[in-house]
């Protein structure tokens, strides 16, 4: 708590209360739907904002702890807190919904109170996931975010959104329910459903690979990871723009985190002897799917493929960090190894959700994501053209913006590890700047398209308020990573301890 406030079940449950308020608000009067959504989204980025002020970066111990009985049958409590792992993606959380309220405020006109609504209360759902420190609680928030972005996308989503939402719910659902049977074997070892207690349990190897295994299908899917991958340009393809982006910028993440707070100190030795698996599918997503990208004919299904070489840095960067500790003990290597991963992650919940965003603002136009139907937008659009330029570079690495730093640093950690994963690595540089030149090429330069695009009018306030912000939380990380990467140091480092006391030596 901080000044005596429950602030992280005030995070979870007023963008809750916020989205069912916004539904008994109803669509009679959509501006006074869309007025509490916007207050709501705002209230909850401003009350998040002391996580990061009061964060004590000196302990690695939870913060803002809070613990109250839930199903005392089965030992299972309301236990919430956050350490320099959950925090960042806490506050990227509520940042994004802020900006997904506003880019929804005037394009969407069919139910928009329960579009509004269905983005708060995802919003509160996932800082759960985030904050949960128990597993069953941890268990509802993780499936109960699934619904409103299930909604998001059927409702509101493209000609094919039955397909890509069965498909995502599929993948998802299926994956979950390995992770659920890995969660009950561990309650019977530990008694508790205390997610820090599983930390500490004595696993053997056997148990280890195959508790592991488990979570890696749940997360890997989130990832989302190859080669279980196919879902999400589907599900880009067909959702709205809000869909996109917090799918991205938020969801993407998770499975990340999951891998920091279950896999990597529940199974170590597992995650040791397997780290080749997860390394391998990291670089066959950074290498592949990147050339995947670069013959697309959507922006939103190259955007999308280009979200998975991306993350595919992540989860390079925490299972390169982790070899790097387990075979040589160089603490300084893993942590920079781990650090990148999570910086990446952060930027790229900023880059990939302004280039949805961007793509948005041009669908909302011309009704069109082919690349084929533009050209020559700077003519007609130059302040847009700017900021998806900008974008672009930062999407392809270009140093000074977030793009750059966290790959940056999975790279000088892929050099401790092994120079040929360090080079595959590096293609990205090559293969990201490929498809990004390529898109802004046919997109944005040369001549005007067609008619079209001669017509197109420049990005309005709302737009230009949503595509700045997004701009300086870019170049910020970009220029001033330091902050950001401070928060994680101490709880990078009690990974890494916790790593090497308990399981490797």
């Amino acid at each position: 708590m901080s000044m005596g406030l429950p602030i992280l079940s005030l995070l979870i449950w007023l963008p809750i209360v916020g989205g069912i308020m916004v539904l008994l608000a109803g669509d009679r009067e959509p501006s006074g739907a869309k007025r509490i959504a916007l207050i709501s989204s705002i209230a909850t980025f401003v009350l998040s904002i002391p996580l990061f002020t009061g964060f004590d970066t000196s302990t690695s111990a939870m913060q803002f702890v809070e613990k109250a009985p839930w199903i005392e049958a089965f030992g299972a409590n309301y236990y919430l807190g956050v350490d320099g792992i959950s925090m960042p993606l806490i506050l990227l959380t509520t940042f994004t919904t802020v900006l997904v309220v506003l880019a929804g405020w005037e394009v969407i006109t069919y139910k928009p109170s329960q579009y509004m609504a269905a983005f708060l209360i995802m919003e509160g759902l996932m800082i759960g996931v985030f904050s949960a420190l128990d597993a069953v609680l941890f268990y509802v928030f993780w499936e109960g975010m699934l619904i409103p972005m299930f909604l998001v996308i059927g409702i509101w989503g493209g000609p094919r959104r039955v397909y890509a939402t069965i498909k995502f719910f599929l993948y998802t659902f299926l994956g979950s329910v390995l992770m659920l049977v890995a969660l009950i074997y561990m309650y019977f070892q530990a008694k508790s459903f205390d997610i820090l207690a599983f930390h500490t349990l004595p696993l053997g190897l056997t148990e280890q690979i195959l508790i592991f295994l488990a979570f890696l299908l749940a997360f890997a899917v989130k990832v989302p990871m190859w080669p279980v991958h196919t879902w999400l340009p589907d599900a880009h393809v067909e959702a709205p723009t809000g869909g996109s982006v917090v799918l991205a910028a938020i969801m993407l993440k998770i499975g990340g985190y999951g891998f920091l707070r279950f896999s990597l100190p529940i199974a170590p030795d597992a995650s040791n002897t397997l780290d080749w698996l997860i390394i391998a599918m990291s670089l066959v997503a950074v290498v592949y799917i990147g050339l995947v990208a670069l013959v697309q004919q959507d922006m939103k299904k190259l955007i999308a493929y280009s979200s998975i070489a991306h993350m595919g840095f992540v989860t390079l960067g925490l299972f390169i960090a982790f070899t790097i500790f387990a075979k040589t003990g160089d603490t300084k290597g893993a942590a920079l190894g781990f650090e990148g991963g999570m910086v990446q992650m952060i930027s790229h919940g900023f880059i990939s959700g302004a280039l949805f965003l961007c793509v948005g603002v041009m669908y909302d136009r011309m009704h069109s994501r082919q690349i084929k139907d533009y050209g020559g937008v700077v003519h007609t659009m130059p302040v847009f053209a700017g900021f998806m330029v900008f974008f672009a570079m930062s999407n392809a690495g270009l140093p000074g913006t977030s793009g750059f730093v966290g790959e940056f640093m999975v790279i000088l950690a892929s050099f401790k590890a092994n120079f040929w994963y360090a080079f595959l690595a590096s293609t990205t540089l090559i293969v990201g700047a490929a498809y990004t030149l390529w898109l802004v090429k046919r997109v944005i330069y040369g001549a005007v398209g067609n008619e079209q695009v001669a017509a197109l009018q420049d990005v309005n306030k709302r737009e230009f308020v949503i595509l700045s912000t997004l701009a300086l939380a870019v170049l910020l990380v970009g220029l001033w990573p330091g902050p950001l990467v401070d928060v994680m140091h101490a709880s990078v480092d009690n990974l890494l301890n916790h790593i090497s006391v308990s399981k490797l030596n």
